[in-house]
This record gives C-alpha cells, structure tokens and sequence, in this order.
C-alpha cells in the first residue's frame, strides 16, 4: 500500500505517465487538496507501518496543512475487501485464511464511512 500510495501522489503531481486514470485516484481528485489528501492516507499508513515493525522511510511523508477525510460507502469497502481477497487467495494462501471470515473490516482512519453502493467510477471485476 505504501509504495502504490508513493505512486498515486507522483500521478496526482503530474510527475508520471502511468495510473492517470485509476479509479482509485478519483477519491483524491475530487477533493479541493488532493496532495495533501493523499499526504494524510499516507501518514495513516505510516503510522500503522510502525505499529506492525517496518520500517518506510518518513522522509518521503509530505506536508499536510490540515488532516483531510474522504467519505466513503460501506458497498465500496466491501468490494475492495472482496477484490483484496480474490488476489490474496492466488498471491497468498495463508494471508487469505487469515482474512477471509472477517466480518468489520478496519479501514484507513481518514476514511468516514456511510451508508451506499459502489461507487460509479470503479472497474467491478467480481
């Protein structure tokens, strides 16, 4: 998560070619501050990193004026967690035993979350 996260703020600078019209990007785009945004995603990552031993380097952390939030829909959580398993179940067996019976899934603290459907712009492949 964290380099793909990397990834996404160096679309959102306009410093790549790839991955301009992932869908995921379309939570950042639509706020006022989209860097800032993905700084704060970033630095909810970061934080859990420490917590679970690795070691990301904080310098690549940017600056946040203001700690953002991004309203999304349970229907939404629930298809990524969904597309998270189908790729973990051929990636890595034993991670998806793991994930696979949770019933509340923990999202990134910057998400609020509410009632809804998947969102219009995501590629449903389930």
């Amino acid at each position: 998560m964290w380099r793909e996260t990397l990834l996404a703020r160096k679309v959102l600078e306009n410093k790549t070619n790839g991955y301009k019209n992932h869908p995921q990007l379309f939570r950042f785009k639509k706020k006022r501050n989209p860097i800032s945004t993905i700084n704060s995603y970033l630095i909810e990552i970061y934080e859990e990193s420490l917590k679970r031993g690795f070691q990301f380097n904080k310098n690549k952390l940017g600056d946040i004026s203001k700690k953002s939030t991004i309203i999304v829909t349970k229907e939404q959580i629930k298809y990524e967690f969904k597309h998270l398993l189908q790729k973990l179940e051929h990636r890595d067996i034993e991670k998806y035993k793991l994930l696979k019976d949770i019933k509340k899934i923990d999202i990134n603290p910057i998400f609020e979350l509410i009632d809804g459907k998947i969102e219009y712009w995501e590629k449903i492949n389930l």
